[in-house]
């Protein structure tokens, strides 16, 4: 696997059997475990030059919050040659891995393994941008037009290839608030999103006063890194985060069986109303903090300490920022209010990084030539079946052809849709039922948890107990 794997020859006509739009870990995931089938024929497609997983994050020491079994194929088979555990063997790292005893790599470690998988995983096409998926009746088929990009981002050729199935792995993108937009659209003072952080670290360490706003896992890790390396005494920083603390991801065993197939399940079956209140209620379980990181937050504040003195860190939770301007063309002005209080209040500062999130890739752009085809739910969301199929009009799915969705289907499938621990067994969902058979057999059931009121669990057989034969007496011997 030290050269780029030949790329095949296809005629343009023949239908594909998959073509994969966008290759972030979801489709990556779903390409490894292609590759085996040699009856499928598939293809993935990505814009950009290479593969790349939120490289402006990839801070030293940030570790991935899903342990290592969570990569891209195990949790689904275990034995593929596509797995964390066979890169570090192809990297001579088994042994340094097994005695460093980490369950949780770090994320740099993640983006490697991708990458392995990247350059060696033949059906990838980088460079290329799917700019719109149709269906065609006359062929009952899917139209996917695409532009080759040369290195500069430039189109320098146009492509069209046709698919009886489609997997949007698009991913998301960053978010950022309203009030903050100007701010990031304007030149001058920094104010960055967090996904950018690592390219623009120098200018914000620079900065005379920084504020991180965003109470997540990427705002304390920014706010972390920003605090280790900036003097004692002279932090000059402030953490703000809309939710009422900076608390804790869940991080129980039976709280983990949220992102579990069997949750997946129960929230599909919910009713549509209660699935979009879940998901609102339950940030706490994939937006939260690792405890690991609020430790060392508190470590380092306190360490600070030691020769008498606060750290000039203000760390304020329950902060929504109304709005905010430039003053000049060297600071940021915000203008504050704290939800619990209902007090008002105005923070100066020299550079913002916007640890705000990310929001799903809307889809309305790439699928524009399929909306009379598509059904949607109450807020004009694509609806989606338990097997992340989008819902579509019986004239296409009559002729056995589908649009497959991958981490676009929060609203329909819970907290667990953009987990990277749930990304394995949704591929293998998704292959099964593309290829009407079982080459991943799934299992039955994966949480101790019974969500819901249902009949008892059924028992895989292999976990059953063995009804045991009386014994009877045997003839008297003589």
């Amino acid at each position: 696997m030290s050269t780029p794997p030949p790329q095949e020859q296809h005629e343009p006509e023949a239908p594909r059997d998959l073509v994969g739009v966008g290759i972030g870990p979801a489709n990556l995931s779903l390409a490894a475990l292609a590759h085996p089938l040699a009856e499928l024929d598939a293809v993935f497609y990505e814009q950009r030059p290479t593969f790349d997983w939120h490289p402006g994050l990839l801070i030293e020491g940030a570790t991935v919050q899903v342990p290592f079994l969570a990569d891209l194929v195990t949790l689904a088979d275990p034995t593929s040659p596509w797995s964390f555990l066979n890169h570090l063997r192809t990297r001579d790292r088994l042994y340094p891995f097994y005695f460093a005893e980490r369950f949780h790599i770090q994320r740099a470690e993640y983006d490697a393994y991708c990458r392995w998988v990247a350059e060696n995983l033949p059906g990838l096409r980088f460079g290329h941008q799917v700019d719109s998926v149709r269906w065609n009746p006359e062929r009952d088929l899917f139209e996917v037009d695409f532009s080759e990009l040369d290195g500069d981002g430039d189109v320098a050729a146009l492509g069209r290839t046709y698919a009886r199935n489609i997997v949007l792995g698009v991913g998301t993108e960053p978010y950022v608030p309203e009030p903050l937009k100007p701010l990031v659209e304007a030149a001058g003072v920094p104010v960055v999103h967090a996904a950018d952080y690592l390219a623009e670290r120098d200018r914000l360490l620079a900065a005379g006063h920084v504020t991180v706003i965003g109470a997540g896992q990427s705002g304390a890790e920014v706010f972390l890194d920003l605090l280790r390396h900036r003097p004692t005494g002279r932090e000059k920083l402030h953490w703000l985060g809309r939710t009422e603390a900076f608390a804790p991801m869940e991080y129980s065993k039976l709280g983990l069986e949220h992102f579990t197939p069997d949750y997946s399940r129960y929230f599909h079956a919910l009713a549509e109303p209660t699935r979009d209140r879940l998901v609102a209620a339950q940030w706490q379980l994939h937006k939260g903090i690792g405890a690991d990181t609020i430790a060392a937050i508190h470590d380092e504040l306190y360490r600070r300490t030691l020769d008498g003195g606060w750290p000039d860190a203000v760390l304020t939770p329950g902060v929504h920022v109304r709005t905010a301007g430039r003053l000049a063309t060297t600071k940021v002005e915000l203008h504050l209010e704290h939800l619990e209080q209902g007090t008002r209040s105005r923070l100066t500062t020299d550079a913002v990084v916007l640890a705000t999130g990310y929001h799903e890739r809307p889809l309305d752009r790439v699928l524009a030539g399929l909306d009379p085809y598509m059904r949607r739910d109450n807020r004009e969301r694509p609806r989606v079946d338990d097997r992340f199929r989008m819902i579509l009009d019986p004239s296409v799915t009559a002729a056995g052809c589908h649009v497959y969705v991958q981490n676009a289907e929060l609203h329909t499938h819970g907290v667990g849709a953009p987990d990277l621990g749930l990304a394995a067994w949704r591929s293998a969902t998704i292959l099964n039922t593309l290829t009407g058979k079982e080459p991943y057999p799934l299992p039955g059931r994966t949480a101790f948890t019974t969500f819901g009121l249902q009949p008892r669990p059924h028992i895989p057989t292999a976990r059953q107990e063995k009804t045991l034969t009386p014994l009877t007496p045997l003839a008297d011997v003589r």
